[in-house]
């Protein structure tokens, strides 16, 4: 898009899906950059080493919308462009200060541009609002705290299994209070520490982009990045368990939106807030579908079983609301099962047990029943089938039934009859 930059143009500028940027008509190369977060930047596009269709093209941001008025941020641009003119490379200048940058610098540099998905089928768009908040206060709980005072090119492999065993051992364990009734604990441990490990590097792989630094000096760490997969699934013995829970402590008063989060968390296999942000427009009846329009992989289409849908029909919508459980209180959906779901497992009697057990548990029943990786993958919303074979456990009982069909045949051939 190219037109004259005003305020008004400017303002009026709506945030999209992906970025997008503005040029103006009157100043070449001068152009307003609109983020999805809402955030407009004054930008300057120019071709380094004298112009010319082979010469690198090169951006230099100006300053924030807001920050800076339009008039004010096409002066900057002009004298930009002036040095340009004259043969400077803004740009490169730039990044060669930015390498002498300490860490926590680049911490603010990537809350503010690189917070997007590196990888899958959502590459190139921004973290999910939540994802960002968690990434951006583990790396300044954790990464500014200890290696912060760093400087981005200093860091080396070595430095960061020394930072990943700090971690480890909670060398980054704090727990302060901020305001009223209001605390910011952090304990550090080995999942801490494999989760802000993921977290610097894809840190380090925005520097590179940038070529603000040669290499990730994480890829050489010799670190424990994972930690085995997760094997903790529900019996049906203990769903049934789960189930009476439920049932009983609804008896009991227990807020009946969080009893039906529960149930509907163990009938899908749904992730935790697809249930919980669940909007009645996702949900079609005729066709026996969830089209869910905001998930960890994007849109995704889910298979809605019979029992769901009964379930689902039961619950009464609630005026002025899109969400199935909403708010109690003001606007937004449902947000009491962290403090509920506790007294759900205890009144179960189920140990070491999250809502993400219950995914475990619909991929581990599916599988051991026979159902094929695709039809397993396709009721829990996989992009890929990597992610489903997480999920293919096997039911201790099938396996033990069909121990026991073997070691009888073995045994009779051996005389061994029980």
């Amino acid at each position: 898009m190219r037109v004259r930059l005003t305020k008004t143009i400017v303002d009026s500028s709506a945030p999209g899906a992906k970025r997008y940027t503005v040029w103006d008509s009157d100043l070449a190369g001068f152009a307003v950059r609109i983020e999805p977060s809402g955030t407009k930047s004054f930008v300057v596009r120019y071709r380094a080493d004298g112009g010319g269709r082979t010469a690198p093209q090169r951006f230099v941001t100006i300053g924030r919308f807001g920050n800076l008025t339009v008039e004010e941020a096409r002066k900057k641009a002009k004298k930009v462009l002036g040095q340009i003119a004259v043969g400077e490379d803004p740009a490169a200048e730039r990044n060669s200060k930015r390498r002498e940058m300490k860490i926590a610098a680049l911490v603010d540099l990537y809350e503010e541009e690189g917070c997007y998905i590196q990888r899958g089928i959502r590459q190139g768009e921004p973290m999910k609002p939540l994802t960002k908040q968690y990434t951006i206060g583990r790396l300044r709980h954790h990464v500014v705290r200890l290696i912060g005072h760093k400087r981005i090119t200093e860091l080396n492999a070595g430095d960061v299994e020394r930072f990943f065993r700090d971690v480890e051992t909670g060398k980054s364990r704090k727990d302060e209070k901020v305001g009223h009734r209001k605390r910011i604990v952090v304990r550090g441990g080995p999942g801490a520490a494999r989760k802000v490990f993921r977290d610097l590097s894809a840190m380090y792989s925005f520097a590179v982009r940038r070529g603000l630094v040669d290499a990730n000096p994480c890829d050489k760490a010799v670190v424990k990045k994972t930690d085995g997969r997760r094997t903790r699934f529900l019996s049906l013995a203990e769903v049934r368990k789960l189930g009476e829970a439920c049932d009983a402590l609804e008896e009991e008063g227990l807020n009946v939106k969080a009893l039906n989060i529960t149930r509907l968390w163990i009938l899908t296999g749904c992730r935790r807030q697809e249930i919980v942000e669940l909007k009645w427009d996702e949900v079609d009846f005729e066709r026996g579908l969830m089209r869910l329009a905001d998930t960890k992989t994007g849109q995704s289409v889910r298979p809605l079983s019979g029992a769901t849908a009964a379930m689902l029909r039961s619950i009464a919508r609630t005026d002025g609301s899109d969400y199935v459980f909403p708010a109690d209180s003001g606007e937004g959906y449902f947000q009491g099962t962290k403090k509920l779901w506790p007294k759900i497992v205890a009144k179960a009697g189920l140990k070491d047990v999250t809502p993400h057990t219950l995914r475990h548990t619909i991929g581990a029943i599916a599988t051991s029943s026979g159902e094929a990786l695709a039809m397993t993958g396709a009721i829990l919303g996989h992009a890929n089938m990597r992610s489903t074979m997480i999920y293919a456990h096997i039911d201790y009982d099938p396996m033990k039934q069909a121990a026991d069909r073997v070691g009888d045949k073995i045994a009779l051939a051996l005389g061994k009859a029980a």
